[in-house]
């Protein structure tokens, strides 16, 4: 039974209750905050407001008494709200006590333009406000089939709703369900899913065919948001593709950039694509195609100094060329150490892949022979027995694509790298393999003369697998494609009111506009991606493959080090986990968050459930039964998922889901530029093989080195567009909201969950002050390195409020936003 606090206020509303006083009609007061779409637009009298109550009943239809239709009226200034376009406007609503406490309110907009709503906040005198969270986009009344209906901040588990709130929330979730059927327009709120059968484009003409993921065991795929375009002509199984310039690719309008997020996208594009445009330009008035020295890489960043924590120019040489990337800001040539390409595996963008090495020899044709010289006397086997040996292994991915791939323009083998800890925790690699379906060849360390310039190649193609691999699976596929599902899945079925969908509706905020996005222009046939990343037309095809043997409960920081081999359990250590590599930090920041999540989600989860309830709670099956048999359809027969029958379980699926969309995201985007930016550091490509001694490649190699190496990476075409699309991939948005931060502090109407909510952040603050002293201690040299790029991708900036945005290379913002 709902309890209307409200009752217990003002002597008056007593005295009604005791002795059945004369209703007396009263006036009170709410504030709504919202963003018009035009400055010119008048909202006053062409919007109306009826209060919806929690504890009254309508007899004829159900659900809560419906107020009086009051209309916006009076606009009440507002500096700050003023300069962020959004405004305050007064409203008047009639209230007697019978109404009883608002839970809900239906708003009509008779106004010709949609308008942004906040929020609004209704005020009792003397007894305390009434909230409702409402960010959403509200079009005229003639756009909608059904009534828009926002609901209190208020959290309710299904069968604990008001009954006079029940019919509402039901009929929501069915509005924004759709039916499945037509084409999606702009004001349409449906969440709807779909395969992957956008990306080519049949009737351009063979090169732009590309195969549907999804719905298939050849392809499998997690679904998309379904948008009902019409399909191909040539192909009728595929659906058609908006015009390149064309960026309103349907997804739900309440899932679409904020003004000042898109702006800062706009603005960072264009001025990508004009940094990239001059030296393109001046490359084909040459009539280069390549760079001749690494002096000509220089020529393409800014030479004045960052500050603080930006990577920004600090002056106007920012609009024509690229920000200096860390990873040369301190030594132009740390990139050429072992002992930086293998610190990277452990701190650099793709810290994901690295494992140990249980047994020798792998499924190769690296020998003892080979890597025992750098052992410092051990043994391969007693180097097995002291978790010494690691692999960085590329092989099995790429090796089954290779002939395809190499009938293109890209030349590249199927990598192994074998590496040996060090005592001070750093690594050193041993020991590279290429392979060809032809056959392998097998490269050790070397530091001058010919066969250092051979050393120096097999890194950059085993670099080259690394980079491909982390776009398209450690970064797109395992944060923002696996859980486009959840952010479906969860508007479908878990009510506003229900306090999952508080918990991760931050966690969820613009994915599938970014994944639109990059469906549009970046992940298509002969977009970005395809044109600066090695596997070209194959790219997600192969991703395809790789998502065949991804688990959801695999996906956690515990499971996936476990896994790898890179920690085992031990009780004596905290959470019972050790480190095989202590300084591994990646890792060691990131378990700090993981646990700090999961604490957080424990207490928020401990409020409301207990095992019984969790069974019991209808919307909660509903939304886990759809992740799993439909968004992800093609792993729906998996034994691996949760049963989602204990707390246990319910807990262990957010904490995933907060971890993949927060830290996992954070830790494998915001670093791109930072060590890609640089493409001799982290080359996409190669174009060609490493030449065999005798050949006259080898004589060229010989001969001179450096235009040899830069030959066979990326051509300045595909450098300035792969810098390009990096840098913008690589900035936060002005709006950014971080891990341990909310939009408003309103969110919920708990003051359990908000206490504990201030613990998250307090946690959150503390880590990042450790992370500071990690970086600061000299000892643990996996931190920075000969690069000196101190590692901040996993430091939350929970602290930070007044953070403006760019590049600054660390933050933890909630959501795969970018």
């Amino acid at each position: 039974m709902e309890v209307n606090l409200y009752c217990f206020g003002p002597l008056k509303s007593l005295l009604r209750k005791l002795f059945g006083s004369p209703e007396e009609e009263e006036t009170i007061t709410g504030f709504a905050v919202l963003r018009k779409k035009n400055v010119l637009d008048l909202l006053q009298n062409n919007v109306s407001l009826q209060l919806i109550s929690t504890t009254s009943m309508d007899p004829s239809n159900g659900s809560g008494k419906l107020g009086e239709a009051a209309f916006i009226r009076k606009w009440k200034s507002s500096g700050e709200r003023k300069i962020s376009g959004e405004s305050t406007y007064r409203i008047d609503f009639k209230w007697d006590f019978s109404f009883g406490t608002p839970g809900a309110f239906l708003i009509r907009n008779l106004h010709c333009h949609e308008f942004f709503l906040k929020s609004l906040n209704i005020e009792f005198p003397e007894q305390g406000n009434v909230h409702f969270d409402c960010n959403s986009w509200v079009y005229p009344v003639n756009k909608y089939k059904t009534d828009r209906i926002f609901f209190s901040n208020k959290s309710y588990l299904p069968a604990d709703t008001p009954l006079a709130l029940v019919e509402l929330r039901n009929k929501e979730l069915e509005s924004l369900r759709g039916d499945g059927t037509g084409k999606r327009e702009g004001w349409d709120r449906v969440y709807d899913y779909d395969v992957y059968n956008d990306l080519g484009d049949p009737d351009k003409g063979e090169d732009y065919k590309r195969p549907v993921l999804g719905g298939s065991t050849e392809f499998p795929y997690p679904r998309r948001g379904r948008t009902g375009r019409h399909h191909n002509k040539t192909d009728p199984a595929t659906e058609s593709r908006l015009c390149l310039l064309n960026l309103n690719i349907y997804v739900p309008r309440d899932e679409r950039f904020g003004p000042l997020k898109m702006c800062d996208l706009l603005t960072n594009g264009l001025k990508s694509m004009l940094q990239a445009a001059v030296p393109q330009f001046k490359a084909l008035f040459d009539r280069a195609s390549d760079f001749h020295s690494f002096e000509d890489f220089k020529k393409l960043y800014a030479e004045s100094a960052n500050s603080g924590n930006s990577l920004e120019p600090q002056n106007g040489e920012s609009l024509f060329k690229y920000p200096k990337p860390q990873a040369i800001a301190a030594d132009e040539f740390a990139w050429r150490k072992d002992e930086e390409f293998a610190r990277q595996m452990l701190s650099g963008v793709n810290p994901l892949h690295i494992r140990r090495l249980q047994s020798f020899p792998p499924t190769s044709t690296i020998t003892a022979a080979h890597i025992e010289k750098n052992f410092h006397g051990l043994t391969v086997d007693k180097a097995i027995e002291e978790n010494k040996l690691f692999i960085l292994d590329h092989h099995d991915t790429f090796m089954p694509y290779l002939n395809r791939i190499n009938a293109l323009s890209s030349k590249v083998y199927a990598s192994r790298t074998i590496l040996f800890l060090c005592n001070d925790d750093t690594l050193k690699p041993v020991a590279i393999e290429l392979s060809l379906p032809s056959g392998s060849r097998v490269f050790t360390p070397a530091e001058e003369g010919v066969f250092g310039a051979l050393w120096q190649l097999a890194k950059a193609h085993v670099t080259v697998n690394d980079s491909g691999y982390h776009e398209l699976i450690s970064h797109w596929l395992r944060t923002h494609a696996v859980m486009e599902p959840f952010v479906i899945a969860t508007n479908r079925n878990l009510s506003v009111l229900h306090p999952l969908h508080k918990l991760l509706s931050p966690h969820l905020r613009d994915t599938m506009n970014i994944n639109a996005l990059g469906r549009h222009f970046l992940i298509n046939a002969g977009g970005l991606i395809e044109q600066t990343v090695f596997p070209q037309k194959y790219s997600m095809e192969m991703s395809a493959i790789v998502y065949k043997n991804w688990r959801f409960d695999d996906q956690g920081l515990p499971a996936d080090l476990l896994k790898r081999g890179m920690a085992v359990k031990d009780e004596s250590m905290p959470h019972g986990l050790r480190l095989v590599i202590q300084d591994y930090p990646y890792a060691v920041d990131g378990l700090e968050i993981w646990f700090a999540i999961q604490s957080w989600v424990g207490t928020y989860v401990s409020v409301y459930y207990n095992d019984e309830l969790v069974r019991g709670d209808t919307e909660l099956q509903a939304w886990w039964h759809e992740i799993r048999y439909v968004g992800h359809a093609d792993k729906k027969g998996e034994t691996w998922w949760y049963k989602m029958d204990t707390v246990e379980e319910l807990e262990k699926a957010l904490t995933t889901i907060i971890w993949v969309t927060s830290a996992l995201h954070a830790a494998t985007n915001f670093g791109q530029y930072a060590y890609s930016g640089y493409m001799p550091n982290r080359p996409a490509v190669s174009r060609r093989f490493i030449p065999v001694e005798g050949s006259q490649d080898f004589l060229e190699l010989a001969k001179n080195p450096e235009v040899f190496f830069l030959k066979t990476v990326s051509s300045h075409f595909q450098t300035t567009a792969g810098i390009g699309l990096i840098e913008m991939l690589s900035r936060h948005s002005r709006d950014e909201v971080y891990l341990g931060q909310r939009e408003t502090e309103d969110w919920i109407d708990d003051e359990r969950v908000m206490e504990a909510f201030e613990s998250f952040s307090s946690d959150l603050k503390e880590i990042e002050d450790k992370i500071n002293e990690r970086n600061a201690d000299r000892r643990l040299k996996n931190r920075s390195g000969f690069a000196k790029v101190p590692y901040t991708l996993l430091y939350p900036s929970t602290s930070d409020f007044s953070r403006k945005g760019g590049l600054t290379g660390q933050g933890i913002p909630n959501s795969a936003s970018i």
